[in-house]
Formats: C-alpha cells, structure tokens, sequence
C-alpha cells in the first residue's frame, strides 16, 4: 500500500512536539498553524509546510488535529466559508482529534463527517509536554475499530494508543484521566505545604516517598516543579479548567455527583481569577499558599 498523506494542523505546546515524533519517525507531515512564526523551526526538515489549512488538508489521507478549543476544531472543520475542511477533505479522509474536547462535541463531528463521507476518531493525549517529546503519551480513542487500526502505526509513534470505545469515548476518558490528574495535583500540594508547614524538607519529600502507595508521575514531575517554582505551562490553569468544566457537564447529565471534581474545580477557578490561568496546573500550590496566608500571619 502507497505511503499515506497526514497533514498536522496546530503547533503549540503540544502539537509542535507531536509533529516532531511524527517527522523523526519518517511520516512527513504536511504542517499548519495559525501562527504562522510557529511553522520556523521546522523549515529544513522533511517536512512540508502549509500557509491555510485547506493547503495542508486538501490531497490528506489522514488529518490530524492538536488546537487548544472546540470552538478552534468547529471552524477549521466546519466554517464559515468555503474554505472549511468539510468543503475540500478527499472522500474516505480520515479525521482524527487529538486535542481535548466534549464527548458530546466528537459524536457531532463523527456525524457530521460521516454525513460527507469522511471518517473521524476523538483521540485526545496524556503526557504533557514531557510525553509528547519523548513519544510517551497515553492516546485514548474512540471511534471504529477499523478507523483506529489504520491510525494505530501513526499513534504509535507518539506514544501508547488504546481504543477505547465507539465515538466519543476517547474524550469521556479523557476527561476521566483530567480528574485523576487534577485530583492528584491538589494532594500533591496540599502534601508539600504539610511537609513545609511541619518543619520537614519539601525537596526530599518525592525521594522519600518514590516506590510507595502515594507515589506516580504528578508527583514526581509536578511535585518537582512546586519546590523548583518552575511554572513554565506543560498543561495550563486555563486548560485544566475547560476540561474539569466539560467533566462537570458530562456528570451533571449523567446525574452522577464528584465532589472531589468540583473542590478541585473550584480551587483551579480561583487560581485563574488571582491571574494565573496562563501558568502550569501545578501552580495550585500557589492558591494552596495563599490560602494559607491568614494562618502564617498569625503564627
């Protein structure tokens, strides 16, 4: 079988990193973004690169999508205008969403593709920054087997991919994976502010604790970060939130009650609404410290 085309549409954090794992490994994307400098430092490399999205898309047998919103995947995919993908995508095209969204929001693209003849997988990541430069990401999708089957060698150069279900399911564990991580990020401040409060050393506190019960990646890469105070955005404030707010949604349908989501919803609202929503989403600590102001003041 003749070498598919993919076209990457979307260079940010995670995308550029992505789109690199894909060029290493010999797939030769055809590259967009919006911002167009973000297309710079791939220029040399075997790779092309697209100045509109119906450039990059148009001759694809596989479109990949890595934007920050739904709103973003609803215009490139869906208008206004002729230029919208839906207008200029081969029939048989396979589109696949990596980036998070609404299970709701990926069973219509599914029908609205299908509708046109086009096929479509939600196939959101997990990993960071860190997993998408290493090729480490956990990749959830949902949608026809037989759609992930013919993705799976491209998925594999990013990472670990697992089909999880028809469409929309990739999105629904996304969402599940953004509590666990969002949870677990709230634990793991609210242990170092202990540790620090109690007299004992932060910095130590992952080591001491690496191989038991408590330990796992937030701790050790977003535990790292709370004591280093490097808040540089692998996974933003402002995109914890979008994702803890479609969580909400789903439960709120399903008429099932997280307590655990909605503390920590609300404690990521408030960090954003204190001007940190740009920062990393271990930056919690920080609200976790202001929090704590009142008391030290006191002591």
């Amino acid at each position: 079988m003749d070498r598919q085309c993919i076209a990457f549409l979307g260079l940010g954090l995670m995308g550029s990193r992505m789109a690199r794992r894909l060029i290493d490994a010999g797939l030769a994307p055809v590259l967009w973004n919006r911002s167009p400098e973000k297309l710079a430092p791939f220029a040399g490399l075997a790779t092309e690169l697209a100045a509109t999205a119906p450039e990059a898309a148009r001759q694809a047998d596989i479109i990949i999508l890595m934007t920050d919103r739904p709103e973003t995947v609803e215009a490139l995919l869906f208008g206004p205008g002729r230029d919208a993908l839906i207008h200029v995508l081969k029939p048989g095209a396979l589109v696949i969403d990596m980036s998070s969204n609404n299970p709701d929001f990926a069973r219509s693209c599914a029908r609205r593709l299908a509708a046109n003849g086009m096929r479509f997988l939600d196939a959101p990541v997990s990993g960071g920054t860190d997993g998408a430069a290493r090729g480490t990401l956990a990749i959830m999708a949902g949608g026809a087997a037989a759609d992930f089957a013919e993705a799976e060698p491209i998925f594999s150069a990013l990472g670990n991919p697992v089909h999880v279900g028809g469409s929309g399911a990739g999105q629904l564990v996304k969402l599940a994976n953004q509590i666990i991580v969002a949870v677990t990020i709230g634990a793991v401040a609210e242990a170092t502010v202990l540790a620090r409060a109690g007299g004992a050393d932060p910095a130590a506190l992952r080591q001491a604790l690496a191989g038991g019960f408590a330990d796992s990646r937030i701790l050790q890469l977003h535990g790292g970060r709370m004591v280093s105070r490097d808040f540089r955005p692998g996974g933003s404030v402002d995109n914890q939130i979008k994702d803890l707010d479609a969580a909400s949604g789903v439960a709120a349908a399903a008429g099932v009650t997280l307590p655990l989501l909605q503390a920590v919803r609300s404690a990521f609202t408030d960090l954003a609404s204190q001007g940190d929503g740009d920062k990393d989403h271990s930056a919690l600590i920080l609200w976790l410290e202001r929090l704590n102001l009142p008391l030290q003041a006191a002591q």
